[in-house]
């Protein structure tokens, strides 16, 4: 004679097969991280050229917007919003290798030291400046960085009122949502910014 069924079989066996497929999940190998440098080196030979007289010194920190502060490498995600590109990681706080490079790009361009504040004792800076980077942004297309920067020259001592300039324009990446050529976008468009800047003291003189 068959045994009568049980009530509840259909809810056990529906949970069971539930923990059978989180388990298959867990066991599942989650993506390799992508950890993504900002080169040390420029992406092109450095084109010194003396601009100024003395050392130049970079007032204060270089300031960068909050979201950059993040490890993942953001992309647009709609008309405001941000989102990771895959697994890709910055190894290295965009908030300290922007800043660094930047100060060693400018010395390349300028053919002359770049002392942060304070300076040595005795020694008296040609000019200085200070630099806010507004944007330093995937576009929308996947395949260009976007920088936006705004900088000011001070003469020490106050000869001539201070100057303001900006500048704004898309570097290319080499592949779309690729995350190394994303990278290496960053990289020129710094090396980019050195040269506007170094311009910018030229123009100054």
């Amino acid at each position: 004679m068959p045994f009568p069924s049980r009530p509840g079989r259909p809810w056990l066996c529906a949970w069971l097969c539930s923990a059978v497929a989180l388990l298959t999940a867990c066991a599942t190998p989650l993506p390799a991280v992508q950890w993504l440098r900002l080169q040390a080196n420029p992406p092109d030979a450095a084109q010194v050229s003396r601009v100024v007289s003395g050392p130049v010194q970079l007032m204060g920190a270089v300031a960068l917007p909050g979201h950059l502060d993040r490890d993942p490498l953001l992309v647009p995600q709609g008309l405001s919003g941000l989102q990771p590109l895959g697994t890709a990681r910055w190894a290295e706080p965009l908030r300290d290798a922007v800043p660094r490079l930047l100060h060693a790009d400018l010395a390349l361009r300028l053919g002359a030291p770049v002392w942060a504040a304070p300076l040595p004792p005795g020694l008296v800076p040609a000019v200085q400046l200070r630099v806010d980077l507004q944007a330093l942004d995937v576009v929308p297309d996947l395949r260009h960085v976007r920088l936006q920067a705004r900088w000011t020259l001070a003469d020490p001592q106050g000869r001539r009122a201070p100057q303001v300039f900006e500048a704004r324009f898309d570097t290319p990446a080499a592949a779309v949502s690729d995350a190394d050529a994303l990278a290496r976008a960053h990289r020129a468009a710094l090396w980019e910014l050195s040269a506007r800047i170094a311009a910018s003291l030229a123009a100054a003189r």
